[in-house]
């Protein structure tokens, strides 16, 4: 019993040591253009035009599997969003949507 404990805290702790977070892979893919509050106030937003992605109606225009897409393939409109497919995940591009779901700000009182 006490071997099989320690094989499954072994397995749990390696697999979350090698698992990166959303927050992390925007950290380290999107936040050099988006901004790490996804506002796109930096060199490269400002200079593609980039959107407020913690704007309500950007959030609202968008749906998860667009946003998907998008990570995956770039953006035909935005040469500078190159396509992400061979450098992330499946899951990491999913929790990166739901990374991008939080970057709303709050509704107006």
């Amino acid at each position: 019993m006490m071997k099989r404990f320690v094989l499954l805290l072994s397995l749990g702790l390696a697999t979350s040591a090698g698992a990166e977070s959303a927050a992390d892979v925007w950290k380290a893919k999107c936040a050099v253009c988006h901004g790490g509050d996804g506002k796109a106030q930096t060199k490269m937003g400002q200079k593609a035009s980039m959107g407020d992605m913690s704007r309500p109606d950007w959030q609202q225009a968008r749906t998860d599997a667009a946003l998907r897409k998008v990570i995956a393939e770039g953006d035909p409109r935005n040469s500078l969003m190159k396509p992400f497919k061979d450098k992330l995940t499946p899951a990491q591009m999913d929790a990166l949507v739901g990374y991008i779901r939080t970057l709303k700000a709050p509704a107006p009182p």
